[in-house]
């Protein structure tokens, strides 16, 4: 069974697909679907089938599309092609090399793990950010400057990481963010991250481009697991909104993420490297950006969203005072926002989440009693986690290091990563005297005072006085 795309396309070409076979071939005219309409409906652009022009595409098309795409274009069947004899690249650039996920005792050891035995499309999709990555880098070095204050004589020999997010239960302060394509990684994809997540009771929010459905990814969870839906509004609205129904169907899914941070696709130069040679409609983050709607507003959207679900919404990407106290305004339809610069992959330079939050502390503290405040990005330590929570955030997103758990061993290796965190949280937190996380506060903190830092310390001093 193979995807075979023909070399020569004429405008009365069609796309064809048989016997769970997928095959865009050159071919006359047919009562079928023709690849002209088809083109313009993918949601990764006409350039992202293009590209294959006279190949098999089969393992490109596997490893992004959830099985259920060929269901989509089932009208499409024309006939069957042979496969293809052509050369593949490994999808693992060492095989051989086995991982041994005890000896790895952080983050960063898990990365350099998973990259050792990913493809480099992988790693490029998963490693890149915007530009010259400033804001990737600041997204961690800012967690840094951010001191601890622990405290003496506290029996500290209970800890409880236990919360609730939006009224459910979780056994973690911290959330896997939506990440697209986990198949890149490793075959299981999202259905691994949950499995990962499962011993945790883990919050798991499920990319728009999940290289696995929903359903698939539910099906196997722990009854008790939450998860949430992330949106990308489609500039083909039916097709976002006949996934809004879907969703709306899994219980499991309790609130739909509005991703308003990557309106367009960042420059992502380690994504463009590896794939400038074999196309030229660009990275693979371009491709899926290709259908993404750039034109919502405020009232207009949302309008059209509280349409189309009546589950809670979260509004993820937010990078100014502004727009945290904007949110305010559309409460209590949206009942959190996350505040994020997408990993440092849409505008390089952009702050990091936990200097927003101290934003909104100084501008429009308000907020925090209107909606929930979650931050997302830069995190590698659970004393990354803890801090955050002392700011005022409710919860915490990790992204990339799930990819990278996921590529070093699958849902085992997702699992070893928030072993790791969870760890270093509970460690974190008795060393505070905090038993819980509620406990946890300003008074914890102390934020470095640095030249052109007059900003924060202000804000430290305020909160210190609350």
């Amino acid at each position: 069974m193979s995807i075979s795309i023909g070399q020569n396309f004429e405008p009365t070409s069609c796309v064809h697909l048989q016997s769970g076979v997928h095959s865009a071939l050159e071919s006359q005219c047919s009562p079928r679907k023709k690849v002209t309409g088809f083109l313009q409906e993918h949601p990764g652009g006409a350039q992202a089938i293009l590209r294959c022009a006279g190949r098999d595409a089969t393992e490109e098309f596997d490893l992004i599309h959830p099985a259920e795409t060929l269901k989509d274009i089932e009208s499409s069947y024309l006939g069957t092609s042979e496969p293809q004899e052509t050369e593949h690249l490994p999808p693992n650039p060492n095989p051989e090399a086995k991982i041994n996920l005890s000896e790895l005792l952080n983050l960063d050891e898990i990365e350099d793990a998973a990259t050792k035995v990913m493809s480099k499309k992988a790693w490029a999709y998963y490693y890149s950010a915007s530009d010259d990555k400033i804001s990737k880098l600041l997204n961690t070095q800012a967690y840094r400057s951010i001191l601890l204050r622990p405290r003496i004589f506290v029996d500290c020999r209970a800890c409880d990481l236990d919360m609730t997010i939006l009224g459910h239960k979780v056994g973690l302060p911290l959330f896997v963010s939506p990440t697209a394509m986990a198949r890149l990684g490793h075959s299981t994809g999202e259905t691994g991250i949950a499995q990962g997540c499962r011993p945790f009771n883990a919050l798991q929010i499920i990319a728009n481009n999940s290289s696995v459905s929903p359903e698939d990814v539910v099906s196997g969870a722990a009854p008790t697991q939450v998860f949430g839906w992330q949106l990308y509004v489609q500039l083909n609205r039916k097709s976002s909104e006949d996934m809004l129904a879907r969703v709306n169907r899994l219980d499991q899914i309790k609130f739909i993420v509005l991703t308003l941070d990557a309106p367009v696709s960042g420059k992502r130069e380690d994504d463009e490297r590896v794939n400038i040679q074999a196309t030229s409609s660009g990275s693979i983050s371009a491709q899926l950006f290709a259908g993404t709607d750039p034109s919502l507003t405020w009232s207009d959207t949302l309008k059209w969203l509280s349409r189309h679900t009546q589950k809670p919404v979260i509004l993820k990407g937010i990078q100014t005072h502004e727009d945290a106290l904007l949110a305010t305004q559309y409460a209590p339809f949206i009942k959190a926002i996350v505040l994020s610069n997408h990993g440092g992959r849409s505008i390089d330079t952009a702050p990091p989440a936990v200097h927003t939050l101290l934003e909104i502390h100084k501008y429009c503290p308000s907020v925090f009693d209107q909606v929930e405040v979650w931050v997302d990005g830069g995190i590698r330590r659970g004393t990354d986690v803890i801090k955050a929570l002392c700011l005022g955030a409710k919860c915490v997103g990790i992204g990339r290091p799930a990819l990278w758990g996921l590529a070093a061993g699958g849902a085992e290796g997702v699992e070893r990563t928030l072993q790791i965190l969870s760890d270093e949280m509970k460690t974190c937190m008795r060393l505070l005297g905090a038993r819980t996380v509620g406990e946890l506060g300003p008074h914890h903190v102390r934020i470095s005072i640095c030249p052109g830092d007059a900003h924060r310390t202000d804000v430290y001093a305020r909160l210190m006085q609350a």
